[in-house]
């Protein structure tokens, strides 16, 4: 069973969703479940919220993040002109796929590369949906791990530096032990180039 189809209390669910958009509006930084992996996020249009990200991870801000996003009608917004074949790789994805697509735009700085590219992933899972639904922005996600070390696959796997550098930790799935795989991830360039990254 996949983890987004399992049930959850929904009073619980509803207060863990209403803390952590408030603490994401206010620029902290939170530890969440996404549709493949646990995740540290901030609300991608926050500059400071962003840098910190960096700082947690003792990551180089030369290397970009991604973001989520809860509805595939919310990109344009985010990019200028996205090809059209990003649109029928995401219609025909079976699994979570991150898009590199040019032309980012209306994010923080820190999120776009220096060929103007970023990731967007459109999330299905309930938790990180529901929190980008709320706080009417994309979310960054990027793996809860200091970078260079391996990548946390469920919660009990997050480091105790991770756990207290962050500003709330959101107290649903924590205890599933499922080791989902990452997104595949693919790079559309003008013109419908496509690369494949992972």
């Amino acid at each position: 069973m996949n983890p987004e189809n399992k049930k959850m209390n929904p009073e619980a669910f509803k207060q863990a969703i209403s803390e952590a958009v408030s603490v994401l509006q206010k620029g902290g930084v939170i530890l969440y479940p996404t549709d493949t992996v646990w995740g540290l996020g901030c609300d991608a249009t926050n500059s400071e919220a962003v840098r910190r990200i960096y700082q947690i991870k003792h990551r180089a801000d030369s290397k970009s993040m991604l973001c989520l996003c809860d509805a595939i009608g919310r990109v344009d917004y985010y990019f200028q002109n996205v090809p059209e074949v990003a649109w029928d790789l995401w219609e025909v994805a079976d699994k979570p796929l991150t898009l590199i697509l040019p032309r980012a735009r209306n994010v923080a700085p820190e999120l776009i590369a220096a060929d103007g590219t970023m990731g967007m992933r459109i999330t299905s899972e309930k938790v990180s949906q529901t929190l980008c639904a709320r706080l009417k922005h994309p979310l960054v996600s990027t793996s809860a791990n200091i970078s260079g070390q391996p990548t946390a696959r469920c919660f009990a796997d997050i480091s105790p530096e991770i756990k207290e550098a962050v500003d709330y930790i959101v107290p649903l799935r924590q205890d599933e032990t499922e080791n989902p795989a990452p997104s595949g991830i693919i790079k559309v360039g003008d013109g419908g180039l496509i690369q494949v990254i992972r």
